[in-house]
């Protein structure tokens, strides 16, 4: 038996915010984040809207796709670092939202950029086992929560026309590193356990702990007392902190080799690959995969300009988008790969 994914689908928030937009409230230019990050644009939430909205958008239209009802699901995975709540996780949420059976497990995964490829390991260890038959995999972020709303980012989705000061400019220049490479989304997957050729082939998941602090939130910790202030959020503590050279450095050098190893497991050429979807996280970084695979860009597919780093949803949008856009046919082979805080990172074999 093969876990084979069956359905696929999206879920987008309304309000796509330019790179114009965002140089309305801190220094900066379009072509200062394009040509950092290859963004363009990014989408942001409802005020209201959670990752387990968006989760819920993506699985419906997954299961559709997969012709199959609520009642057809054995267990569901949900992957996201920005979750509803502290407590409960995603899981329940979704199994309500959706109307799914009580009898079923649901799995909240914490992996940040590389929780869909752990996702898509579990869901295959879990139809592996022979106890599930089709399992629910769902990455979704919500990552405009991290943003100083307060600052006059409201006028970004028409909740406010007011002018924001000089004062409130030059405080969201402060964090412009990181808050112009995110937007929300989510993905989703159906897998399910069938006969055939087609399915996940191979996965190599790795954990390095030593490097978790080149990408981490020092604030809203459990460590600290109490778990937020004031004085943390005027301090940014509660956005992440990134030294940029080293996760780029990490990224470019572990995820090709995640690549490269997963291919060497299963018998397969990297040449003889069709598809490499990379973490969408920075448009550099996807070119220096491609480069250090020594792959043609058309294998190498990207969208990080429409949506920027979706973190967990960033995978199955891109699969979903590359599926639907006639990229993905059958017998092809497509690798999966990510790397993320913790620092986690990996990749993963499959054919379509």
């Amino acid at each position: 038996m093969q876990s084979v994914i069956t359905g696929t689908g999206i879920g987008l928030p309304p309000h796509i915010v330019t790179n114009e937009a965002l140089s309305r409230l801190m220094d900066t230019s379009d072509e200062w984040i394009r040509v950092r990050s290859g963004i363009q644009e990014r989408r942001y939430a409802e005020p209201g809207q959670g990752s387990t909205d968006l989760g819920v958008m993506a699985a419906r239209a997954a299961i559709a796709k997969a012709g199959l009802g609520m009642a057809d699901i054995d267990a569901a995975i949900f992957a996201t670092m920005t979750p509803d709540h502290v407590l409960p996780g995603n899981g329940p949420l979704l199994q309500a939202a959706l109307g799914l059976r009580t009898n079923l497990p649901t799995f909240d995964l914490r992996q940040q950029c590389s929780g869909f490829l752990y996702g898509l390991e579990l869901a295959d260890l879990l139809l592996q086992s022979g106890r599930y038959r089709r399992v629910l995999l769902v990455g979704a972020e919500v990552h405009t929560a991290f943003m100083p709303w307060h600052l006059g980012w409201d006028t970004l989705i028409g909740q406010s026309t007011r002018e924001i000061t000089e004062a409130e400019r030059a405080e969201n220049t402060l964090s412009r590193d990181r808050t112009v490479l995110f937007g929300d989304g989510a993905g989703a997957m159906v897998i399910e356990a069938r006969e055939g050729t087609a399915g996940l082939l191979k996965t190599r998941l790795f954990t390095d702990g030593t490097g978790a602090g080149v990408l981490t939130m020092p604030g809203a910790s459990f460590k600290r007392r109490p778990f937020v202030t004031v004085e943390q959020i005027q301090a940014g503590e509660t956005l992440p902190v990134m030294s940029g050279k080293e996760v780029f450095k990490s990224a470019v050098t572990l995820m090709p080799q995640a690549v490269c190893d997963v291919c060497a497991e299963a018998g397969v050429a990297v040449e003889a690959l069709d598809l490499v979807l990379v973490h969408q996280a920075n448009l550099r970084i996807i070119e220096g995969v491609q480069k250090a695979l020594g792959l043609p860009a058309e294998k190498v597919p990207h969208n990080i300009e429409r949506y920027g780093n979706t973190t967990a949803a960033t995978l199955p949008i891109l699969f979903h988008e590359c599926l639907e856009g006639g990229l993905v046919q059958p017998g092809m082979l497509v690798a999966f790969t990510a790397l993320g805080s913790g620092l986690h990172w990996g990749a993963a074999l499959y054919r379509a």
